[in-house]
């Protein structure tokens, strides 16, 4: 136990010392949550929208209102002379919304009044989300101003755990596992590296300190670094993005000592196995950033991506971290919702533990 703790306070003042490393640890981090969390939103809002209006009438002009009154679009006005797909063609607006004549006339006969809306298709999810906000819009208007006999069945639609559809709310929480995911595995993985770099591993195999020894003291090491992290990072979900705990902290706790435990263990594995320091950076980015980027949930659910990469999400460690910490700031769901999350995880950091030490042990064997 001297020997392991010894081994941690080495590191630990080696990047006290470092303040680039200090920089890494703590400030980095929090800059990463802070832009990324901001920059990452699939709401649409102010969207240019042109409303071409060929009846002049008040009921077009209550249509118009009901598209002026909401978040989502931006209503600007279209010469009659001109086609509305010009405004599209132009980039002068992303949709737009032709209103035929006759139309007042025609709804208060209760006749059938089509609206034409033309949808710039360039970006295939923003005209998804254009088209169900518009038929949204539309259908309020009707419920309205339509004169049509009310539906016998209503869906009362209630919104859980994110009332407001905030972004920052379901984005907020997942930038907060990448960043995670990525700065220590790369601390450890650049001290591991670097002891093979400077032959200074050679003074670790002569001495008496065991492969267990050493690598554990690394690991609680920087555990402590990814834990204070993980402290500044949710203050400034809590404080920027109005982020809290919806449950108990127990379970959002553990989950965070495990996963400290298993990004860490990732980062000394790579630096064992690379003393390239150069190196093992891009692993640490190809393997801890862009899997948990990509194929962790993180920007959209598991079932979308396709089949044959699909399976690969299954030993992505940051996947099952993304959901514990999503149910502990969202839901509130507890340890029945996420105790099968914890054990792969653990079993993973685990998993990578017994491969770095595997590769020590070779190592001090050889030397």
């Amino acid at each position: 136990m001297t020997r392991l703790l010894a081994q941690t306070r080495k590191e630990l003042t080696q990047i006290v010392r470092d303040r680039r490393s200090l920089l890494i640890a703590l400030v980095v981090p929090m800059i990463q949550l802070l832009v990324m969390s901001s920059g990452i939103s699939l709401s649409v809002n102010d969207l240019p929208l042109v409303a071409q209006d060929l009846d002049r009438s008040a009921a077009s002009e209550r249509l118009l209102d009901a598209y002026r009154a909401s978040l989502t679009f931006h209503v600007l006005s279209w010469p009659i002379d001109r086609h509305a797909s010009d405004a599209l063609a132009s980039n002068a607006a992303r949709a737009a919304l032709v209103i035929p004549e006759h139309f007042g006339r025609d709804l208060a006969r209760g006749v059938a009044t089509p609206v034409q809306l033309l949808i710039d298709g360039s970006d295939a999810n923003t005209a998804r989300l254009v088209g169900g906000y518009a038929q949204q819009v539309t259908r309020a208007y009707n419920q309205q101003f339509g004169g049509a006999a009310p539906e016998p069945v209503r869906a009362a639609i209630r919104l859980w755990y994110n009332p407001g559809r905030s972004s920052n709310k379901f984005y907020g929480p997942g930038i907060f596992v990448l960043v995670l995911s990525i700065f220590p595995a790369l601390l450890a993985s650049l001290a591991m590296s670097r002891e093979g770099a400077h032959n200074t591993i050679v003074q670790v195999y002569v001495s008496n300190i065991s492969a267990h020894e050493f690598l554990l003291g690394k690991i609680l090491a920087f555990m402590l670094i990814a834990f204070a992290e993980s402290v500044l990072l949710f203050a400034l979900l809590r404080v920027y993005f109005g982020v809290a705990l919806a449950g108990g902290p127990g379970p959002f706790l553990l989950a965070t000592v495990l996963y400290a435990f298993c990004v860490v263990c990732f980062g000394n594995l790579i630096g064992a196995a690379i003393p390239e320091q150069a190196a093992a950076m891009q692993a640490v980015a190809l393997f801890g950033y862009l899997l948990v980027f990509l194929l962790g949930g993180l920007i959209f659910p598991i079932e979308n991506i396709p089949v044959p990469l699909r399976w690969v999400s299954n030993v992505v460690w940051g996947r099952y971290y993304i959901e514990i910490v999503r149910d502990a700031m969202l839901r509130g769901g507890g340890w029945r919702a996420v105790w099968t999350q914890m054990v792969t995880v653990a079993a993973i950091g685990a998993a990578f533990y017994g491969l770095a030490w595997a590769k020590l042990r070779r190592m001090q064997i050889a030397a």
